[in-house]
């Protein structure tokens, strides 16, 4: 029987490439004609390089252009640097987190997943709703870029379309959300060639009511700053030359380079949020990654929760779908499954939230909070335990047996 998932992002193309795999015939839906945008997450965590490895992917993976995330590095007055993480203390080679654009890795998956005979990707091409026969979901109505409608029936519809979800909306589903402090904005600064032997790190910048945090890439710095949510009005309004100032002070380093920035066109604003189904499902209709769970960016940890819950969608449903239609208890298997790993991350983020980031938006403390700095200080596996559950997450998923590969 056929499937078709509603989204092209890492969820969508990762079960699409598994599925097919499995020989079941499966059709992505990408309403945009290319991935090139930026600022998407581009973490690629160890638990996804374990698994590029176990489909036989690792070392065609490894040659795209990436880089490695750095430790979490703060400098505390007296003391020097602290690493809050040590991921380099892992076990190899599964050691690090890549960093790599995700448009680069979305290309990666398409062309893999295009090997086999029962996978196609439709580009330019929005699922706008749902068709419902007899009480169950059968497909998805779509829209081209060109303005063609039609109808995709199919035995089970996959709706991987993000946090702004379409066929979430369609299904009557709504997420119970919890309250964040803060909003992202997204932009480059350039990295000197004299900078590129230094060890990448991240590092932060804390100022009283805003925060910033650089990731070192390969010939740039990327840079996030946080701020209070709701606040980008306010930001918009000050001008670029204010915020230039703002990102001086928070990472004094970067202070030659910050005209770089044109205008605030050039950052790019992340309404961040944190939700999850109670239901990620109906029959006939399953949801994954952000359309079942949006996550903060804290940690990084997003795309890796959704490609989990791709693996274990593609492990629990294959025999089913080549049975026939899966069953309602089959995908609340998935739910159930994945809800736990889900729960276990948003708590996390949450406690990161209240740790990290809230204190210093409202003012009440400018620097990294103190029990992290300590428990990082005197308690010599700390860094390790965080290392761990940002690069692998709690239930970390492995390839099915009829999706892995020998090595190419």
């Amino acid at each position: 029987m056929s499937v078709v998932i509603s989204g092209g992002g890492p969820a969508g193309m990762m079960l699409g490439l598994l599925l097919a795999r499995a020989g079941v015939e499966v059709t992505v839906l990408e309403k945009h004609g290319d991935f090139l945008r930026d600022f998407r997450g581009d973490t690629v965590h160890a638990s996804t390089l374990r698994l590029m490895d176990e489909l036989g992917l690792g070392r065609r993976f490894a040659a795209l252009p990436q880089s490695r995330l750095g430790n979490l590095v703060v400098t505390v007055p007296g003391v020097g640097p602290v690493a809050l993480s040590a991921y380099e203390r892992l076990r190899a080679p599964y050691d690090h987190i890549a960093m790599i654009p995700q448009w680069d890795l979305l290309n990666f998956l398409v062309e893999e997943a295009r090997r086999e005979p029962a996978f196609t990707v439709r580009m330019d091409t929005e699922a706008t709703g749902l068709i419902r026969e007899g009480g169950r979901v059968a497909g998805v109505r779509y829209r081209t870029r060109d303005g063609e409608e039609g109808e995709l029936r199919a035995a089970l519809t996959v709706a991987a379309d993000g946090r702004h979800s379409t066929l979430r909306r369609e299904s009557g589903l709504v997420p119970r959300e919890h309250p964040v402090p803060f909003d992202t904005w997204w932009f480059r600064l350039p990295r000197h060639a004299r900078e590129q032997a230094a060890p990448p790190s991240l590092v932060p910048g804390f100022g009283a009511g805003d925060m910033a945090l650089s990731f070192a890439r390969a010939d740039y710095f990327q840079i996030a700053y946080f701020r209070t949510k709701g606040t980008d009005p306010q930001l918009r309004a000050e001008g670029v030359a204010r915020f230039r100032e703002r990102i001086a002070a928070l990472l004094p380093q970067y202070a030659d380079r910050v005209d770089r920035l044109a205008s605030l066109d050039d950052v790019h604003l992340l309404d961040v949020r944190l939700d999850r189904l109670d239901r990620w499902y109906a029959d006939g209709l399953l949801l994954i990654g952000d359309a079942a769970h949006a996550m903060s960016p804290a940690g990084g940890v997003g795309i890796n929760l959704a490609i989990q819950d791709a693996v274990a969608a593609a492990t629990l449903l294959a025999e089913p779908l080549r049975r026939g239609r899966p069953t309602v208890a089959a995908l609340a298997r998935v739910q159930h499954r994945r809800r736990w790993p889900t729960v276990v991350m948003q708590r996390f983020q949450r406690l990161l939230h209240r740790a990290m980031f809230e204190p210093v938006l409202t003012g009440r403390r400018v620097g990294p909070p103190r029990g992290l700095v300590l428990l990082a200080r005197h308690v010599p596996g700390f860094p390790v335990l965080v290392s761990r559950m940002v690069a692998f997450g709690p239930r970390p998923e492995h390839a099915p047996a009829f999706a892995r590969r020998p090595p190419a």
